[in-house]
């Protein structure tokens, strides 16, 4: 199947990744993803309607492209297997240090900044908010109802009470829907190409969950992938200002390893379960 989707690759060039959700054969100009448990290939027909809708949309920046699919009957696996094969955003995640050159973070932060605020100025847009989804009010609620009633069996005591101080934090959070959220704009999904030794921003990959929501939820990704002091100076450089966001920021951020163990179980998925779990047993 691969021979067939990625013909003009070798298969000693290609790199597999893997996803929360899928596992990534990367192509020279193409990439697979075939999901990893049956609920996420549920969800690749939804996932290629939502990359459509994407390429359609001003966003100012550069999203993977659908190509072909196996629910649409074009180069469908003999055992039925399901996929989505995408164009290949250039580029690849900042190394690991990259940002402790102040030129580089000046230039990554600039450009971090410029992409929330695109994300932002897209939410207003009547065409994009007709086109993706809303988050639900009392989303953080359900989210809590079912951590405890999904994983809390599956801790230990104390692992209980962090995780309920962490869900505590969540109840003051306001219901916003005024921004284009990615959800899941950490380090890995966002793609560099590098001109005259400085970082350019190339594209963004993994939009799963993208919908319209509270933009703290990108910054909390950030953050965790990069630190407090860059989270700072994205914050700083975006003119926000900065009590609001950063409260709303950690209590989410609290709650990415719930998140993560939580689609875990829901999708039968025990090596995200035991990740997301590894600090609550």
């Amino acid at each position: 199947m691969l021979n067939r989707l990625l013909p003009d690759d070798e298969p000693d060039d290609l790199t597999v990744r893997r996803g929360q959700f899928h596992h990534l054969v990367i192509g020279s100009d193409r990439v697979v993803c075939l999901a990893r448990t049956e609920a996420a290939a549920a969800r690749l027909p939804e996932r290629a309607a939502v990359l459509r809708t994407l390429s359609g949309l001003d966003l100012g920046l550069r999203t993977p492209e659908v190509l072909a699919s196996s629910s649409e009957g074009r180069g469908h696996d003999v055992d039925g297997m399901p996929f989505l094969v995408l164009s290949r955003i250039p580029g690849a995640p900042l190394e690991a240090g990259a940002l402790d050159d102040p030129v580089v973070a000046d230039a990554a932060t600039a450009q971090y900044a410029s992409l929330l605020a695109g994300l932002a100025r897209a939410g207003t847009d009547a065409t994009v908010r007709a086109a993706l989804p809303v988050a639900p009010e009392g989303r953080w609620r359900q989210f809590a109802a079912d951590v405890r009633a999904e994983l809390f069996p599956l801790m230990s005591g104390s692992g209980r009470r962090r995780a309920e101080r962490e869900l505590r934090a969540l109840g003051n959070l306001p219901h916003i829907t005024d921004a284009v959220v990615h959800g899941d704009l950490g380090s890995e999904n966002v793609l560099w190409e590098h001109v005259d030794g400085l970082p350019r921003l190339s594209g963004v990959v993994d939009w799963d969950e993208v919908g319209l929501g509270d933009p703290a939820e990108d910054l909390a990704a950030v953050g965790a992938s990069y630190g407090e002091d860059f989270l700072g100076r994205v914050l700083a450089c975006d003119g926000r200002p900065t009590a609001g966001p950063t409260a709303r920021i950690a209590a989410i951020r609290g709650t990415f390893a719930l998140q993560q163990a939580l689609s875990g179980r829901l999708d039968g998925d025990d090596e995200e379960l035991a990740e997301g779990l590894a600090d609550y047993r």
